[in-house]
């Protein structure tokens, strides 16, 4: 075992960096790299070699979360291509994408307090189809290769859907509870 820890989460895996990822390909690379370096390999070998094996397995596991996780999938291909996407500092979005975050909050807020599971489910489904639409749009982004900069905000919108997935979560959990 001599790791490169220069490498990328993708050249980590043997995979082409690109956010178009073949999710099979992942795992099965993950788990090829797991069964090599999984500290209990290493039980009988030195201290040291035990810490570069535990070392090793975190960098996999850290690596095979990010990449299996098409958000932090997008904002880590945006990351290793240089563009921060600023989710920290910046808060600007489009008025429009703003109002309908305000809008579907409220309508949690609301059938939360009703207990409407019915109309709960039909948010989590609108956020759902929200989603998978945006994830559309950063895929074309980010295989476009010119577009990466826009990518940035795309990166954002879907964190504020993810946290909006959360809240309705919550709110399922509540109303089930």
């Amino acid at each position: 075992m001599s790791p490169d820890f220069t490498k990328n989460h993708f050249e980590l895996f043997a995979l082409p960096v690109s956010f178009d990822l073949d999710t099979q390909a992942l795992e099965h690379a993950y788990r090829d790299l797991l069964r090599e370096v999984h500290p209990d390999r290493f039980a009988a070998a030195s201290d040291a070699e035990k810490r570069l094996a535990a070392q090793w397995a975190m960098r996999a596991n850290e690596g095979y979360r990010t990449l299996k996780s098409p958000l932090n999938r997008g904002r880590y291909f945006l990351h290793i291509n240089g563009i921060d996407t600023e989710e920290e500092s910046n808060t600007a979005m489009p008025a429009e994408f703003l109002q309908q975050q305000m809008e579907w909050r409220e309508a949690v807020a609301d059938a939360r307090l009703a207990r409407d599971q019915a109309r709960m489910t039909e948010l989590a489904v609108q956020r759902l189809q929200a989603e998978t639409a945006m994830f559309n749009h950063l895929q074309q982004q980010l295989s476009a290769g010119a577009t990466l900069g826009q990518a940035r905000l795309t990166v954002r919108k879907l964190r504020f859907l993810e946290k909006l997935g959360e809240e309705i979560d919550d709110a399922l959990e509540a109303i089930a509870g």
